[in-house]
């Protein structure tokens, strides 16, 4: 039986407010990380996750302990409003955000490459082609 569960956490990073996406899927967490700019309201939230949910850029997914313990309703009040408490995010989503941000670097670089190469090869077959312009006006 597969189980997946879903956390955001909203929280103010110095301009914007951020919202990061946890998802724990077949003891995988994976991240995703949307800045949302102004303080969004609940509603805004809400419409955010039910437009853009599906479109969301996960991170690689890491390796994540999951505990399935039934908790008495006030308990889980309780521990609901701690958590609105605490501001950032945790040290596993740091983690997946982070190797996320080192493979979009990767595919970047290659791109990067690839494009500088064109362009070499492209200049290059112009010159070729001008020497060969030259010599046939001989």
């Amino acid at each position: 039986m597969d189980k997946v569960s879903g956390k955001l956490t909203v929280y103010f990073e110095e301009p914007f407010w951020v919202g990061v996406f946890e998802r724990i899927e077949d003891g995988k967490l994976s991240v995703a990380k949307v800045t949302f700019g102004a303080e969004p309201k609940d509603y805004e939230v809400q419409q955010y996750i039910q437009k853009y949910y599906a479109s969301l850029k996960f991170s690689p997914a890491v390796d994540t302990v999951v505990r399935d313990i039934k908790r008495n309703p006030k308990r889980m009040q309780r521990e609901a409003k701690r958590q609105m408490q605490e501001t950032g995010i945790g040290t596993k989503s740091q983690q997946a955000l982070k190797l996320q941000q080192e493979q979009n670097k990767q595919e970047r670089k290659i791109r990067s490459r690839e494009k500088k190469e064109a362009e070499e090869q492209r200049m290059f077959e112009m010159k070729q082609q001008k020497k060969r312009e030259k010599h046939r006006g001989r």
